[in-house]
């Protein structure tokens, strides 16, 4: 099973191509997702890697948190569960 990893601190001009392409040196990229606000469609400067194996995830944490990427020193680190959210249906 592969691990997954929050990247924070991305300029908002990087996209998954480029964020894949950062990360690649490392090891086999599962995934790589920038997440976009849902409205405006703009970067939220936060995104996700995911590595085929723990080895290479935890190469890619202690390579490159800390490091610039364009312009900006992003935060690599373990992503965590997604914490539950609130239900916003109306009943």
């Amino acid at each position: 099973m592969g691990k997954k990893l929050y990247v924070g601190n991305l300029p908002y001009s990087v996209d998954q191509a480029q964020l894949e392409q950062a990360f690649a040196p490392f090891g086999t990229v599962e995934s790589a997702i920038v997440i976009n606000d849902r409205d405006t469609g703009r970067s939220k400067g936060f995104g996700f890697v995911e590595f085929a194996n723990d080895d290479e995830a935890q190469k890619a944490i202690d390579e490159m948190n800390g490091q610039s990427l364009g312009q900006r020193q992003i935060t690599v680190n373990e992503a965590r569960p997604r914490a539950p959210r609130p239900d916003r249906r109306f009943g």
